[in-house]
């Protein structure tokens, strides 16, 4: 993933977003889109994920996210980061 239009974004989700299968959809979402990253559950109840890909692949999975009846999301906090040239795949941490 070795790019200048390559971009890395760290993503917090609130509202009804535990127990409703996010991280499996976005697995799924960041597969078909085709993104590296990672998420993972809060104690909070929050979800963080971390999406590295183009503008538009990482648009994309997010757009997906929304799409799923089971996800409500209340709020998105978004901050740009550096990108990660050793990541090669999406992960569903613990």
């Amino acid at each position: 993933m070795r790019t200048k239009n390559i971009i890395r974004r760290h993503y917090i989700f609130e509202g009804d977003v535990q127990g409703v299968g996010f991280r499996w959809y976005a697995s799924q979402a960041a597969s078909a889109s085709g993104v590296t990253g990672w998420v993972r559950n809060e104690y909070d109840g929050s979800v963080t994920m971390e999406l590295q890909g183009t503008a538009d692949q990482i648009d994309a999975t997010v757009e997906m996210l929304g799409k799923d009846s089971w996800i409500r999301i209340d709020r998105t906090t978004v901050r740009e980061m550096d990108p990660d040239e050793t990541e090669r795949r999406f992960t569903v941490r613990m």
